[in-house]
């Protein structure tokens, strides 16, 4: 089969595609949360991070190009179909109304609103931000709008350009050197902690979800179902070493915010008190006008691919019912704020990376794993104790006697586990009974 030429023009056409999918406000805020733990161990956190916030989204676009997958149903289903619709609503759910879809409306609010506000009217105006953003969200994706495009085309350079002015201003006039106190977490094994901090983006599960428009996208272009994989991996890995580049000077810049003030709560309020340090309220004002419009077309984005995937998988509820489901959920979501959004956030991620990580590497290795049922199935089932059990380990229900008792049996007997990682020897294992299995079946020759 003939391979078609992919130009410069095209190539970085689906490059700033493929960023503009991985990269938004929301991707900022961990990486200057994990300057600020990690202080002087930033090096190995941040290695950590690139793992799971860079290079897993462009593996799981891969893996949907070399599937040939129209909906992340595909990736899952040769587990069983059930189970691909099991993980379809559970991403969606999990990037839509629980918590991608309120973390965007509750980050533009701290990083843009809540330095203006006096902290007795911080309920209220989140209430009323939340209630106008995730309105208007519904409204115009109901009323099919051309603002999604028309505001992503204009506000990423803007976006982009004004992040790029921070980031000058903490090279040129640092706020302290690299030399600050790690946190506990980060102080023996920074980089699994950093990777586990990369599954916070939730670009992994995201790409997953929602490659599937690169995927069209450059077969617009006119290039063939052989060809998009390769093309994919060009126009993808120049959008990972772009985002890369920004999320190592975004944890710089965290770990020398430390030499003038304490670490925040969380990353929107830290990414707000350096925006405060360099450009005052006037600052944090046009950040949040950029910001917030910036996350708005993510958020209608997130509405379109939850309501259209769910649609398909349950063809008797309307398309607007779920747009309905989304804004409500995300509403409510959203004024829990921003750092509860997170704290109940781990356990749930937790659980579903690891699932999405077996698929996506079985997806990558399409060419000799062909979607076969045995390899998913005994690489997914050997995943999903440990899933459970690290969820169980992330999540406030840790200290319970028979749940404590659980997780740290299965921290002292599995390797990695007391990490985050107990399901990475699980699968292996499990990649071996399958190809074990599959020679046991393999007719002997007459």
């Amino acid at each position: 089969m003939e391979k078609q030429k992919l130009s410069t023009k095209q190539l970085f056409l689906v490059a700033s595609l493929i960023f503009g999918m991985f990269f938004g406000a929301g991707n900022l805020i961990f990486p200057v949360q994990l300057g600020q733990l990690s202080g002087s161990n930033w090096l190995p956190a941040v290695a950590g991070f690139l793992l799971t916030g860079a290079v897993l989204p462009f593996l799981a676009m891969l893996a949907v190009a070399l599937t040939n997958s129209n909906s992340v149903y595909d990736i899952a289903k040769p587990v069983a179909p059930w189970f691909g619709t099991v993980v379809l609503v559970a991403i969606h759910f999990t990037i839509g109304p629980t918590i991608g879809t309120p973390r965007t409306a509750a980050t533009a609010y701290e990083m843009g609103v809540a330095p203006l506000v006096p902290a007795q009217y911080q309920q209220l105006a989140m209430f009323l931000f939340s209630a106008a953003f995730f309105g208007l969200a519904y409204f115009l994706t109901v009323k099919e709008s051309n603002l999604m495009k028309w505001v992503g085309k204009y506000l990423n350079p803007l976006f982009l350009g004004l992040l790029a002015l921070i980031l000058l201003a903490g090279l040129v006039l640092p706020m302290g050197d690299l030399h600050q106190h790690a946190s506990a977490a980060y102080q023996a094994h920074a980089g699994f902690q950093g990777v586990l901090d990369g599954y916070d983006t939730m670009d992994g599960l995201a790409l997953l979800a929602l490659a599937v428009s690169v995927v069209y996208a450059v077969r617009g272009l006119g290039f063939k179902d052989h060809n998009v994989p390769a093309v994919l991996a060009k126009s993808g890995l120049v959008a990972i070493a772009v985002e890369s580049l920004i999320y190592v000077a975004v944890v710089l810049l965290g770990v020398s915010s430390l030499g003038s003030m304490t670490a925040s709560e969380n990353g929107g309020a830290a990414f707000s008190n350096i925006i405060t340090h360099y450009a005052g309220n006037v600052g944090i004002l046009a950040t949040g006008v950029v910001v917030t419009l910036a996350v708005f077309t993510t958020a209608m984005g997130l509405f379109v691919s939850f309501s259209q995937d769910l649609h398909k998988v349950f063809p008797k509820v309307p398309y607007v019912y779920w747009l309905r489901v989304i804004a409500v959920g995300s509403f409510v979501s959203a004024n829990f704020g921003l750092t509860n959004i997170i704290k109940w956030s781990i356990p749930v991620l937790l659980l579903l990376y690891p699932y999405a990580l077996v698929l996506t590497f079985l997806g990558v290795l399409n060419k000799w794993v062909k979607q076969d049922a045995v390899w998913y199935r005994f690489v997914v089932a050997a995943v999903t104790v440990p899933a459970l059990l690290d969820a169980l380990a992330g999540s406030p229900f840790k200290n319970l006697g028979f749940v404590s008792a659980a997780v740290n049996t299965y921290h002292e007997v599995v390797p990695l586990a007391s990490m985050g990682f107990g399901w990475i020897v699980p699968a292996l294992l499990g990649a071996v009974l399958a190809f074990a299995f599959k020679l046991l079946k393999r007719p002997s020759a007459a």
